[in-house]
């Protein structure tokens, strides 16, 4: 079986019509990998023509605000994703005067750019001959050659490593690329894969032993925690109180104040805790609203939410920012604040 040969064949059959596929220009390219990191095509393509409408060059991402960049990504989530992306670009302009680097080597040593990135873009944007290995890649190796590595350890990086660059052609290594890449996104699906239309089928090691929903297979799991949290959106007259956060999942976000505890208290208990006592000593709030409870999950972390909407005399948050409402949509803010922010109103 000519493995790279009847992969090429069915991409160019069945591939998606796809922008980034449409240039060499290695700005272009490492925007829409970044985007695409943790990111299903269908969700980040509109991000990515967003993006380009913005910020055409690579001068014109590294002069925006962060507020403005980060605004553009809300709602794409792993947001140190949109800060690496944005001090690359100015690394690039004020080092390589604009011009993206040139070498892997080079292009992996950028903030944010992994060895699969590193690889992508030298592959797409450069063509040169490094094999590109992300979940469809592995998914397709494994199941067709019947790997057994957790693709999660050290051993398994090396060996689905090993394996991708011994499938690699000599010749348009980037069109191969991309086709096992797409292969995997489209027809050796995580699940429900597609494999009475497969052109491996016959080939296939799971699909002939019927294992096919047991490869690849993964080491770690990934540990979810609970967080207990409750946000305070305290309003005076036109204005709330905001804070841009330095560090955490919502780090260069605005969000609001907010309480958090161990556990989910009652609205009685949150009122009577120290760590209200913290926000509202001596000053006289009113409670106009709390929300039902709301569960928002993330990839590590499961959030138990409530929001308070208060209205205060007017008093000094220490450490907050006092902004217009009228102006709060100006601002970049997790996906949970602008889904609420969203369907409710806050007076």
């Amino acid at each position: 079986m000519n493995f790279s040969l009847n992969l090429v064949k069915w991409y160019n059959d069945n591939k998606r019509d796809l922008p980034w596929r449409k240039t060499k220009d290695p700005y272009k390219i490492w925007l829409s990998e970044i985007i695409l990191q943790q990111t299903r095509v269908d969700q980040g393509l509109p991000y990515y023509n967003n993006f380009i409408t913005h910020y055409p060059t690579i001068f014109d991402l590294a002069n925006a605000s962060e507020d403005s960049v980060l605004k553009l990504w809300q709602g794409l989530g792993y947001y140190s994703r949109a800060r690496n992306l944005h001090y690359t670009a100015k690394f690039i302009c004020d080092n390589y005067g604009g011009n993206f680097p040139l070498t892997h080597k080079e292009i992996l040593l950028l903030k944010g750019v992994g060895l699969y990135t590193a690889s992508a873009i030298s592959s797409f944007a450069f063509n040169l001959k490094y094999a590109v290995v992300d979940g469809n890649v592995i998914r397709v190796l494994s199941r067709i050659y019947g790997i057994y590595s957790y693709y999660d350890s050290t051993i398994g990086k090396k060996d689905f490593l090993t394996l991708a660059e011994e499938k690699l052609p000599i010749k348009n290594s980037d069109i191969h690329n991309q086709a096992i890449m797409e292969f995997g996104a489209l027809v050796c699906k995580p699940k429900k894969p597609n494999c009475l239309n497969c052109v491996f089928n016959e080939v296939c090691y799971a699909f002939s032993r019927s294992i096919v929903n047991e490869l690849p297979r993964k080491l770690k799991k990934i540990k979810v925690i609970n967080r207990y949290i409750h946000f305070l959106i305290i309003s005076h007259l036109d204005f709330v109180y905001v804070i841009k956060k330095q560090k955490g999942i919502w780090s260069g976000l605005y969000t609001f104040p907010f309480i958090e505890h161990t556990n989910m208290l009652s609205n009685k208990d949150v009122i009577l805790s120290k760590e209200w006592s913290v926000f509202f000593s001596n000053i006289n709030i009113t409670i106009n609203h709390v929300s039902p409870l709301i569960i928002h999950k993330l990839s590590h972390q499961k959030l138990h939410v409530k929001f308070w909407h208060l209205n205060s005399d007017l008093f000094k948050l220490e450490g907050y920012e006092s902004i217009e409402l009228s102006k709060l949509n100006q601002y970049p803010v997790s996906r949970l604040i602008d889904i609420y922010l969203t369907d409710n109103i806050i007076c």
